[in-house]
């Protein structure tokens, strides 16, 4: 049995402290909880921070001074050992939405005065007893569509305020048999080694069954939307994904981790590809994009059943020379 209660200990007493924090000591609850030379990722326009003081001052004081009362609701709380490095850190993974009221522009997005949810997912490098890393990967364009705006104009799925798992077990405070864990990884990096093949000379429905479930759910970033079933993900997400890219890189995972059912990976980015087939409405383009991505898994017997996705779509947008956030005015 694994032991990653110091770690899990940690990152539930940094929420704690930080969800309860005035804004005036959110950077001294920073301060306590993490390294010297902590690193924070997250997605545009926040970017890379290298300072508690940019990452207190950046995101964590403007979106609470918006988004009044804030309260976390987790789904998904698990850690792990990262096979990326051959297990010698430690990471724990929290996925779930930042529930608050709307009452202060943030962005450029005004405010409604009115419940929003801010989907999150988190991975935290614990050393020392410190959090030394945090990826900190949040659907900005879901926020903006509970705001009533139209961010995208061609999504292919359903946009949703997403659920946690269907079996309402993913926050695992208590840690799992390593052997449960181990079968989450094996599904998922069966998946990762079909999916880098884009093609395995299999038609795509047939390649997907073999690592997921017929009834699989696909909870995707807002712009794309949610897909269900091998058969409509196929057709509303993968396929027109795969039509639309070309030159794939390869994957530049920073972490991947797995414990008992759940498993996830985050990158920066994860890959580069172009999109010269052109994607959600854009026009064919032969620029290398970055996608910054965490993927959440979860496992059900020996394949994959449900899988929520955080895409930086803006960051995509904006190296098309598209800025979202910029043009606010021309889309509400």
């Amino acid at each position: 049995m694994p032991n990653f209660q110091k770690e899990k200990r940690l990152v539930r007493d940094y929420y704690e402290a930080l969800d309860l924090a005035q804004n005036d000591a959110i950077v001294g609850v920073l301060r306590d909880f993490t390294s010297p030379r902590y690193v924070w990722r997250a997605f545009h326009p926040f970017h890379l921070q290298n300072s508690v003081d940019s990452v207190g001052e950046t995101f964590w004081k403007p979106f609470r001074n918006s988004i009044r009362h804030m309260q976390r609701r987790m789904d998904v709380f698990f850690a792990g050992k990262n096979s990326i490095d051959d297990g010698a850190s430690v990471w724990v993974c929290s996925m779930g939405h930042l529930m608050g009221l709307f009452d202060q522009p943030w962005l450029g997005i005004q405010p409604t005065g009115k419940i929003v949810m801010l989907r999150y997912a988190e991975f935290h490098k614990i050393e020392n007893g410190k959090i030394a890393e945090t990826a900190f990967y949040f659907d900005i364009p879901h926020l903006m569509i509970q705001a009533g705006y139209e961010p995208f104009k061609k999504p292919t799925a359903m946009h949703l305020v997403q659920p946690g798992p269907a079996t309402h077990d993913g926050l695992l405070f208590e840690d799992a048999p390593a052997a449960e864990g181990q079968k989450t990884m094996d599904a998922m990096h069966a998946m990762i080694n079909d999916l880098g093949t884009w093609g395995l000379g299999l038609p795509l429905v047939d390649e997907l069954a073999r690592t997921w479930h017929d009834d699989m759910i696909w909870w995707g970033p807002a712009g794309i939307g949610a897909s269900y079933t091998i058969e409509r993900y196929a057709k509303q997400h993968s396929g027109p994904f795969r039509a639309a890219m070309s030159d794939r890189s390869s994957t530049g995972h920073i972490a991947r981790i797995g414990e008992g059912h759940y498993s996830g990976f985050f990158g920066w980015p994860n890959f580069i590809a172009k999109p010269t087939g052109g994607f959600m409405g854009l026009p064919p383009s032969d620029k290398p994009c970055e996608f910054r991505v965490i993927d959440i898994y979860r496992r059900e017997g020996d394949k994959l059943k449900e899988n929520w996705i955080f895409i930086d779509m803006l960051h995509f947008f904006a190296q098309q020379k598209i800025d979202i956030l910029g043009n606010l005015k021309e889309k509400r």
